[in-house]
């Protein structure tokens, strides 16, 4: 018998941005149930407290404010792919900044440091080209998606959300178009998920005034935005390319 009937299909996997609260870690908890190898990238290092198995192995500690440390990363990214017979389907980019003043209020145009400004872009924006330019080759590979996490402050003024960080966010939703239109001839998808009011541990204080403006009258759960992304990931979606999914509750009618 060929010993190459004795060769394990390769892992899918996915990278995910931002994975330790919220959004993010609903995200790996969906991925992982349906079998997918998670490899998270947050700038701290990996929590003891995290249940995930093989979760230290998988995860990359690096800091999207430095290029350099994305390049190192992508490079960590694909040597951990190999050692682990893994194919990337997907990157979703969920990883962002809102800054506040020190009084937990939102920064203005007026307000808001140049220094701050590149900060949140950089994290917010240029990172997520970076990761997907480094990826790439892998990416075209399995005929692969990226999804980036825009926000509901990207197309209005937000109460909390600060003047840099809504503008990121517009901007990465003009991005996501652009990507579309140049790597989907590749055969990689790019979509966006603009999400509203999402209940989560860091809630702005005051979100709960914001209900009556929701039609549906609620906050809306990370699962519901973890599902949603699996969606933009999976084969049910494939012909859903430059799209940015309102996940508001209708918010934003």
């Amino acid at each position: 018998m060929s010993t190459d009937s004795n060769l394990q299909s390769p892992k899918k996997t996915i990278v995910l941005t931002g994975a330790s609260r919220g959004i993010g870690h609903a995200t790996v908890k969906q991925f992982s149930s349906q079998g997918y190898r998670v490899i998270t990238c947050s700038r701290h290092p990996f929590s003891s407290k995290c249940p995930w198995p093989s979760g230290s192995d998988d995860h990359i500690q690096v800091d999207l404010n430095s290029p350099d440390n994305i390049d190192k990363a992508i490079h960590e990214i694909k040597k951990r792919l190999i050692k682990g017979n893994s194919q990337l389907e997907a990157l979703i980019n969920n990883a962002g900044i809102s800054p506040k003043n020190t009084q937990g209020e939102r920064l203005s145009t007026l307000n808001t440091d140049l220094s701050l400004w590149q900060e949140v872009f950089q994290v917010n924006f240029f990172a997520p080209i970076l990761l997907a330019r480094g990826l790439f080759d892998e990416l075209k590979m399995t005929q692969g998606a990226i999804v980036n996490v825009t926000s509901i402050a990207g197309s209005r003024v937000h109460p909390f959300a600060g003047a840099a960080y809504a503008s990121s966010k517009a901007a990465l939703a003009s991005l996501t178009r652009e990507m579309a239109a140049d790597f989907g001839p590749h055969g990689i998808r790019v979509n966006a998920i603009a999400p509203g009011e999402i209940d989560t541990a860091i809630l702005s204080p005051g979100t709960d005034k914001l209900l009556n403006s929701i039609p549906l009258r609620r906050l809306g759960t990370t699962e519901e935005v973890a599902k949603t992304i699996y969606f933009l990931c999976t084969s049910p979606s494939s012909y859903v390319n430059g799209a940015e999914i309102h996940i508001n509750g209708g918010q934003h009618v």
